[in-house]
């Protein structure tokens, strides 16, 4: 990054040298992530110039600092990109989210990456580098679909086909939900939103309420907001049903309003979902190991690395592309 409000560059830096505890990972594969383009026009997110994007990353392990444990080099791997301690209680519960020592993996819009052993998750022989860098937005999904309590035969709204929209879509069905609607301000997304297991594909910006009502014949059980942008939950408070839930995946920075009294009469359930826990990270590269073809078809474009600045700034308008990876090697 060169600081915010400003595009990405290509620069050449040296090479990561290994510390105790460390792991150097050549990228195979990086996905660029939603959140990566809001890092760069937000001050929230805590990043700015001289900081390497990239969380989304999988590769080759090249290199062992001193004491480091668990993977061997050729290794190739999955990086949770949730950096922590790795011994804390939190820790020690598959939980790194809550360590305190928590922060963001960033670095994989690069051709190496530094990071610990405890964030590695090794590939099994019909992952490939691709599937392990996916793997994340997969994981984001499935958390916020078991915080939301969902049940075989719920009916669900989702609001936003992006990545995270899709991979709830795809794991709500797999968990047997009822009718999965997702609904858009735009159908580029539907024919992909229909293969990943959606049952159904809303495009109504005048009537967002009665269109989601009428594809899913009532009110949802529940409601996964994955956009971010203020007004969606007070939307979302229209389309659920009475003692329902609102489940927010949405990276929102801005404030927001809604009416609590729309919210109270109806004893909606509005809960919260970050991040996930290793479990979560390896059933969802277990999903693929297992055969799931669904997932792959978030991928709609591979780029090498100095294609990155203007594919990111493209992926800032609403374009036929879901999740593009970058290729270092190509």
């Amino acid at each position: 990054m060169q600081g915010l409000h400003k595009p990405l560059i290509i620069e050449t830096l040296p090479d990561p040298i290994p510390g105790p505890g460390d792991v150097i990972v050549k990228v195979g594969r990086c996905g660029i992530c939603g959140s990566d383009l809001h890092m760069t026009e937000d001050p929230a997110y805590g990043k700015g110039a001289g900081d390497v994007l990239g969380h989304e990353f999988a590769g080759e392990v090249v290199a062992l600092g001193k004491g480091s444990e668990g993977v061997a080099l050729g290794d190739l791997v999955s990086v949770i990109p949730l950096a922590s301690c790795g011994d804390c209680a939190s820790c020690r519960a598959d939980e790194p989210a809550w360590c305190a020592r928590f922060g963001l993996q960033g670095g994989g819009y690069a051709e190496y990456a530094v990071t610990r052993p405890n964030q590695c998750v090794i590939l099994p022989r019909s992952a490939s580098l691709a599937d392990g860098a996916i793997i994340e937005p997969l994981a984001v999904a499935l958390h916020g679909i078991g915080m939301s309590g969902l049940k075989p035969g719920d009916n669900v709204l989702i609001l936003g086909a992006g990545p995270i929209g899709l991979a709830v879509a795809f794991w709500a069905r797999r968990f047997g939900a009822g009718r999965v609607v997702l609904q858009d301000i735009a159908d580029h997304q539907q024919e992909r939103a229909l293969d990943m297991g959606a049952t159904g594909f809303v495009v109504d910006p005048g009537d967002p309420v009665g269109a989601a009502a009428r594809a899913l014949g009532g009110g949802a059980d529940i409601v996964f907001e994955c956009v971010g942008i203020p007004g969606l939950i007070a939307q979302a408070v229209q389309q659920v049903r009475n003692r329902g839930t609102i489940l927010l995946l949405g990276l929102c920075t801005r404030p927001d309003t809604f009416n609590s009294f729309a919210m109270l009469s109806k004893e909606v359930r509005l809960v919260t979902s970050a991040f996930f826990t290793r479990g979560e990270y390896e059933a969802a590269l277990d999903a693929l190991d297992a055969g799931a073809v669904a997932p792959r078809l978030l991928v709609t474009e591979t780029i090498a690395l100095d294609a990155v600045p203007l594919g990111f700034e493209a992926l800032r308008h609403r374009t036929h592309q879901c999740k593009v990876l970058i290729d270092p090697a190509a």
